[in-house]
């Protein structure tokens, strides 16, 4: 069975290449902070993506079929198992993965990544070479694993590569293993995976891949890249319903100790010993999340079906237009890692305001034109502190304020990102926004919330919304410790 032959999925079967798919809540109206309202502008995509149209239609036309995967002989788990097992094949298709490369389904890139370094097999010599720039999971977990060498911010792809093949070349501490992004979440640059996996292979290393942001924007294969091991989040691809994948192979994986000991990774159990099952089940432990996984095959299918070189291009012609009318704007600073004009970047526009807080500008853009960024260091504080040039002094100033409990002051940027469904009229009201706030400074008044580091208007008109057996929405439900930075 395929993910689109599930009944009702019709929809999936209608996206064609060249037409980008449909998104949820594209019409969605938000409220400003005096009580108009206005259609809603995203440009969070690089946080997380909205749902695909589509995609809801799949999960929807699969809940009545939901039911326990694998051991049912009912005919609802025998559809559910067969759906789960097409959205791995899905998924592996979509990542262009060798035959003897396994899907473990995951809830996301981090732990994806989590539990990559708990089962790929290194020496007790061997390191792992990385750089400053990464998202912290793919930065955290493998200082678990022993030695870390993170590369300094390169200013060319071609600085990069010759970096990291004077790593690779000092058998002091032989690398066993080069775990780099497929593109930067903070400032959207595409790294050269195919050349930093050549190289890596030419010192007999492995390569793993966070493809969390590389996996909606750019196609991916993992086969002529020559990509060993390779994490992505369905909630960057339009599929946000708590599923994703670890894609690496068979052979890498099968004697592993289990990350998760329980049900379904067992082929059989005594009081004193255990038969662990084969992969994938033996990294899948406990009922798996089969209609995240759902959601995921199918946006596989969609952004496949739609065409990632349609998908690239769109975004490519919006950065430009917003790099073109970016430079006018008085007062905005440019955060980028490569300033050639040259390299491939995603949708990703990260920047700082003089004279202005970071969450200050996020604040007022929502509250005041119902445009929707980041703003904070992007989990990549070593890369957004190397951008803003905050010292070793600062840095640890700014620790002791943080063990404090004082989110004040926290250096940081604004982040606006985009994907299939912006258009040019989105990044005018953005490029508007700015233009006002630059100009003008925040029309509202607005206070500091000293536990996140937020800020919030202080006359606010603004209501949340209702949801059918939720409680109400609490406006300060978030604790202390759950800022931006």
């Amino acid at each position: 069975m395929l993910i689109e032959d599930l009944p009702g999925t019709e929809r999936t079967s209608r996206i064609h290449a060249g037409r980008m798919p449909a998104l949820a809540g594209a019409d969605l109206e938000v409220p400003l902070a005096n009580g108009q309202m206005r259609r809603y502008v995203n440009l969070d995509f690089a946080a997380s993506t909205p749902a695909m149209e589509a995609v809801v239609e799949t999960v929807s036309a699969f809940v009545p079929w939901y039911s326990s995967v694998h051991r049912g002989t009912g005919w609802t788990s025998q559809v559910s198992t067969r759906a789960f097992e097409a959205a791995r094949r899905a998924v592996h298709t979509f990542v262009g993965a060798r035959p003897t490369d396994e899907v473990i389904f995951v809830r996301n890139s981090t732990e994806a990544l989590n539990l990559l370094a708990h089962c790929i097999p290194l020496r007790p010599d061997q390191v792992v070479l990385s750089t400053a720039l990464e998202h912290h999971a793919n930065m955290l977990p493998w200082r678990r694993r022993g030695r870390v060498v993170h590369l300094d911010p390169p200013e060319s792809p071609e600085a990069l590569l010759d970096a990291v093949r004077r790593a690779l070349q000092d058998r002091v501490w032989p690398v066993g293993l080069v775990a780099v992004t497929g593109a930067s979440n903070v400032t959207g640059e595409v790294f050269p995976v195919r050349e930093l996996a050549t190289l890596a292979h030419e010192h007999d290393a492995l390569i793993a891949v966070d493809a969390a942001q590389l996996a909606p924007h750019r196609a991916i294969d993992m086969v002529a890249a020559g990509i060993d091991c390779l994490a992505l989040s369905g909630h960057k691809m339009y599929a946000p319903f708590g599923a994703g994948a670890l894609v690496a192979p068979a052979a890498l994986m099968a004697q592993a100790e289990p990350l998760l000991a329980g049900g379904g990774a067992v082929s059989y159990v005594t009081l004193d010993d255990v038969q662990w099952a084969a992969l994938p089940d033996r990294l899948e432990a406990g009922s798996p999340n089969v209609v995240g996984a759902v959601a995921l095959g199918a946006a596989a299918t969609a952004l496949s079906r739609a065409g990632m070189a349609h998908v690239a291009a769109h975004e490519k012609r919006l950065l430009g237009y917003l790099d073109g009318q970016f430079g006018d704007i008085p007062g905005l600073r440019r955060l980028r890692l490569w300033s050639s004009g040259g390299a491939d970047r995603l949708g990703v526009c990260t920047f700082t305001v003089e004279g202005m807080h970071h969450a200050l500008v996020a604040a007022a853009l929502s509250a005041e034109h119902g445009i929707g960024v980041r703003h904070g260091c992007f989990c990549a504080h070593p890369y957004i502190t190397w951008l803003l040039g905050v010292s070793p002094e600062q840095s640890g100033a700014i620790r002791e304020r943080l063990r404090r409990g004082e989110h004040r002051d926290i250096p940081g940027a604004v982040r606006a990102s985009f994907g299939i469904g912006t258009t040019v009229e989105h990044l005018d009201r953005l490029l508007a926004g700015l233009r006002t706030l630059v100009e003008r400074g925040p029309h509202l008044e607005y206070r500091e919330d000293p536990a996140t580091g937020d800020y919030l208007p202080a006359d606010d008109s603004r209501e949340l919304p209702r949801f059918d057996l939720l409680p109400p929405l609490d406006a300060d439900l978030r604790g202390p410790g759950c800022g931006q930075f």
